[in-house]
């Protein structure tokens, strides 16, 4: 949510309410010149202060206002003990007032630092609850965006909360769809029908974000930025983007293990329906792949290449590119006279 338009329209308030006082309390203000001076210069230093408070939420602030109260009262407290009698009067609100400093400081430290479960032992048998859930906030790269497969997960309704699409992303987006080199444009392009098919699905909401980090030079460092402040999950495609987010122990998914861990399991015994794409390496042998690329070799299917047959399994063997299966014709199959090619 862009706030400076907010932040624009308070300063003018503040000109033109400095610029009041000095008409109406010309004893508190000389000029009218310098009352708008000081409305813009205090609107100026709130508008700073809101900058350097950037990420410090509500619940942040509850808890510093919290802890100031806190160390406010052990402060009074210790200051009503007695214990500094002997002082003269100016000594004396000199040590109230480094009570209040040191005890405020350190309530409002502890309090920032400690969770709800330490704040409900102070609060004992109260129990703040949300009357509503929060949003799951899912943030999309561009690679989970072009990938395409969000979408099934969105039509399915294996995944709920609300997408996040960072203006940088569709920036990313955009330009990989202008690209001069034909297969990245292509890319692109189907990323932006992805993502418009996304926000025309009445199943989840799509929201835009604008916020950005110009000291980030790279997306991927954006992303993990944003994520990080929204308190969000990023979904990806991309590899590395999610071994970084991992290591920075950020709730990422990565689309391509997700599938990879759902693609079916195929064990000795299952019977298949698979086109003979191929010969193989031994006599008589020919090859088919399953939906997700695995090669099966089927023994004595040379002649059905090109046509679909039964096929049973009979053995897995796991090597470094991967599992290939073996596969026996179905009897039926085997009896039954090839079509000519």
């Amino acid at each position: 949510m862009n706030l400076w338009p907010v932040r624009i329209f308070f300063l003018l308030l503040c000109t033109v309410g400095g610029y009041a006082v000095s008409q109406v309390h010309p004893t508190l203000v000389e000029s009218g010149r310098q009352g708008t001076f000081i409305g813009l210069g205090l609107g100026a230093v709130l508008i700073a202060i809101d900058e350097m408070l950037k990420g410090f939420s509500l619940r942040a602030f509850s808890a510093a206002t919290f802890g100031l109260a806190l160390g406010a009262l052990i402060a009074w407290l210790t200051d009503q003990s007695r214990l500094f009698e002997f002082a003269d009067e100016r000594q004396r609100w000199m040590i109230r007032l480094g009570l209040f400093l040191a005890f405020g400081y350190i309530g409002i430290i502890l309090a920032m630092r400690s969770n709800k479960e330490d704040l409900a032992l102070i609060i004992p048998y109260v129990r703040f609850t949300r009357d509503n859930k929060p949003d799951d906030l899912l943030v999309l790269d561009t690679s989970a965006i072009i990938d395409g497969r969000i979408t099934a997960l969105v039509e399915s309704r294996c995944l709920q909360g609300v997408l996040i699409i960072p203006r940088f992303v569709l920036l990313e987006l955009q330009q990989v769809a202008d690209s001069a080199d034909s297969s990245r444009r292509q890319r692109g392009r189907r990323g932006l029908e992805m993502l418009q098919r996304l926000q025309q699905n009445p199943l989840i909401e799509v929201r835009l974000n604008d916020t950005d980090y110009p000291e980030e030079k790279g997306v991927d460092g954006k992303l993990l930025r944003l994520a990080q402040a929204l308190g969000a999950k990023l979904f990806t495609s991309d590899f590395n983007l999610s071994q970084v987010a991992e290591i920075q122990r950020l709730p990422c998914v990565n689309i391509a293990q997700l599938a990879l861990a759902l693609k079916p399991v195929v064990l000795p015994g299952d019977t298949l329906s698979l086109k003979m794409s191929r010969e193989g390496k031994e006599r008589g042998q020919a090859v088919g792949y399953l939906p997700d690329g695995a090669m099966v070799v089927v023994n004595q299917a040379q002649a059905f290449i090109g046509q679909t047959v039964m096929v049973e399994v009979v053995s897995v063997h796991q090597t470094g590119a991967g599992v290939i299966f073996f596969a026996e014709l179905k009897p039926s199959e085997a009896q039954r006279q090839p079509k000519a090619a």
